[in-house]
């Protein structure tokens, strides 16, 4: 186990694997994420119903493969489209019961990175269209003082940052 919230999920794992084979390997991929690179910060978004600070992402719809799982979630949670995505591999978590399982339950989610200039943060306030789930945008070096982030997209972060090393 590498991280437990508050909450009592836990993530137990990264795991390095193709994108391709990621379906075939592992069960169930229930979602994507993306850490969002700006210069040398990164991009949270305040998620209205949890209350924390988080990295970009959801839940994957029917006949969903990774890659339009995590672009579909691009053009709404940050207004953008065409994306020079890195898959980084899966993320293996142990989660409390909530909203989408009642039961203590693993599962896994795609974990990509992005990096992007800093210019693009206008263009992303005017165009991203979730605004019910993302309230706001923030960079990281704006918001780490209220410990609102949750601590383990904190790690999914750290783990983008040393994949760029």
């Amino acid at each position: 186990m590498i991280l437990k919230d508050d909450r009592g999920n836990e993530l137990l794992d990264f795991i390095v694997c193709r994108e391709d084979c990621a379906d075939l390997s592992y069960a169930p991929i229930t979602h994507c994420l993306l850490a969002v690179r700006v210069g040398n910060d990164y991009l949270l978004g305040w998620n209205n119903y949890r209350h924390d600070w988080e990295i970009f992402g959801g839940c994957r719809e029917e006949g969903e493969t990774l890659r339009t799982c995590i672009l579909r979630e691009c053009r709404e949670e940050l207004g953008l489209d065409s994306l020079e995505l890195h898959f980084l591999g899966l993320a293996h978590y142990r989660l409390a019961p909530g909203y989408f399982n009642p039961e203590w339950h693993e599962e896994y989610g795609g974990l990509y990175g992005v990096t992007l200039p800093i210019e693009y943060l206008q263009t992303m306030e005017m165009r991203r269209t979730d605004r019910d789930e993302i309230k706001k945008i923030a960079l990281l070096s704006t918001i780490a003082e209220n410990g609102l982030i949750a601590p383990i997209d904190k790690k999914l972060l750290d783990y983008w940052e040393q994949r760029l090393k």
